[in-house]
């Protein structure tokens, strides 16, 4: 499945805005204030944990993506498609049951099993 071009010119304006950072950083256009990091421990342990957390949860949203994506190039999985074959077989049930119950016709209780005459005597 091919990409919509919407997806293609978001991702090539991320990229280029990374690459602009990336670029202003290297020839020191802007600098990131780095010593407020080092002077202040905590501080640089909470970016970090934080920075890890997020990186970890895109990265496993981007990996159910791209593997869903993969696995699933259109129509059902073979899941849905045992589902929906299970679906049909209680639907068969359903209306052949429905005949029987037509063909008896009404009454007035369940049908009396073997078992319970026997018992009784």
């Amino acid at each position: 499945m091919k990409p919509s071009r919407l997806v293609l010119v978001l991702w090539s304006v991320l990229i280029l805005i990374l690459l602009i950072v990336e670029l202003a950083e290297v020839t020191h256009s802007f600098t990131i204030p780095i010593q407020s990091w080092v002077t202040d421990p905590l501080a640089l342990v909470f970016a970090l944990i934080f920075t890890t957390i997020v990186a970890l949860v895109g990265a496993i949203f981007i990996g159910i993506y791209i593997s869903g994506r993969m696995l699933n190039p259109g129509g059902f999985t073979p899941f849905e498609e045992e589902m929906l074959r299970m679906r049909k077989e209680i639907q068969e049930i359903h209306r052949s049951v429905e005949e029987l119950h037509r063909s008896v016709g009404p009454s007035n209780g369940p049908p009396a099993r073997a078992d319970s005459a026997e018992d009784e005597e």
